[in-house]
């Protein structure tokens, strides 16, 4: 069957209607699509019987400085992995029909949102959320589905689909990673091969730091490799290295046991890639 395309919530009304009954599941994305997507699409087809991919390029999730002009814009190439994939419905709307013009109320993060990746990016994850209530009240999905990559996000989203009582259920999939480790991601077709030789190191750093059994241990395993690729050429500029409560992400403590999340983001050249992994300390 053919992918249907809708760039409004007239468009999108139709569409939900024309595919029948059945469970819906919705693969948010910014585009430019690639195998870790597929996956993600994948998954929403083990959960539902339809499945819904929306393409939009948030600005509220952009800073000033960031890379909102230039982010990969892919449409066509898009709707053909769709296709290929089973996809029943692609959303793809403009700026003017998710936020018309006096647009004023959001959603905020609260604390949870302003710490790791939020400290670096303020306002970053409010605008995140906005728009995926957003999409959740436009498409109406039952489940929605979400990469672990972005392991904050993830935890935010389950936490306001709690605290606003979302009748969606929020599914996270795991990390698809390339044959040398690098997390997928659409920025990654920014590097180079000097600058992939030193982003490397992200992943090496978090198994190294979770190959250990405390929070300290884990720690110091994974600085001493982001120390080494800081003396590489290009350098990876460290923004943060976090232990942290996979469920609050808050830092956790050397007496903390269980589960936690060992979370990185830095840059190489003028690529800023963020990457995490589960960790269990005993």
């Amino acid at each position: 069957m053919d992918v249907i395309v809708a760039g409004d919530r007239t468009e999108l009304a139709k569409a939900r209607e024309a595919i029948g009954p059945g469970r819906l599941a919705l693969v948010p994305t910014m585009g430019a699509l690639h195998p870790g997507h597929r996956s993600l699409i994948r998954l929403a087809h083990e959960h539902a019987e339809h499945v819904a991919v929306s393409i939009f390029v948030n600005p509220l999730q952009f800073g000033p400085a960031e890379d909102f002009s230039r982010y990969p814009r892919t449409l066509d190439a898009d709707l053909e992995v769709c296709a290929e994939e089973g996809v029943r419905v692609v959303f793809a709307p403009s700026v003017e029909e998710m936020y018309p013009e006096g647009h004023q109320v959001g959603v905020s993060a609260g604390a949870m949102g302003a710490t790791v990746e939020g400290a670096f990016r303020p306002g970053h994850f409010d605008g995140m959320l906005t728009v995926v209530l957003k999409l959740f009240n436009l498409v109406q999905p039952d489940v929605a589905i979400f990469g672990q990559k972005d392991a904050q996000q993830l935890a935010l989203i389950r936490r306001m689909a709690r605290d606003l009582n979302v009748p969606v259920s929020i599914v996270g999939a795991p990390t698809v990673r390339e044959a040398d480790g690098l997390a997928l991601s659409s920025r990654n077709r920014y590097l180079s091969h000097a600058d992939r030789g030193t982003a490397l190191h992200l992943s090496r750093a978090l198994r190294a730091g979770a190959a250990q059994t405390t929070p300290a241990r884990v720690l110091d395993a994974a600085r001493a490799v982001l120390d080494e690729a800081a003396r590489l050429s290009p350098p990876l500029l460290l923004d943060y290295l976090a232990l942290v409560d996979p469920a609050t992400f808050a830092s956790v403590g050397e007496e903390h046991h269980g589960d936690a999340i060992l979370a990185v983001a830095a840059k190489v050249g003028n690529t800023r890639l963020i990457d995490n992994i589960a960790v269990q300390l005993p």
